[in-house]
């Protein structure tokens, strides 16, 4: 059978590596939610250029339907 010590050095082997394994668990569930926090920030800010762009694409079709009807009764003097 084995020795008291020799089962006390196990016992703390398996702590210390079961504490080591929590450690990298913490350290990637850490950078999960950055990198989670990161897309969100990108989604927003891809949300935003998105509704500029199509405020602006908006503005300028109106522009030129209003061009083009100011032409069309312009040629129709």
């Amino acid at each position: 059978m084995e020795r008291p010590d020799e089962i006390l050095e196990l016992l703390h082997e398996i702590r210390d590596i079961s504490r080591e394994h929590l450690d990298e668990y913490k350290a990637a569930a850490q950078r999960s939610i950055e990198l989670q926090q990161k897309a969100v920030a990108r989604a927003e800010n891809i949300g935003r250029i998105y509704r500029i762009a199509l405020i602006v694409s908006a503005v300028l079709i109106v522009g030129i339907i209003i061009l083009i009807i100011y032409l069309m009764s312009f040629l129709r003097r």
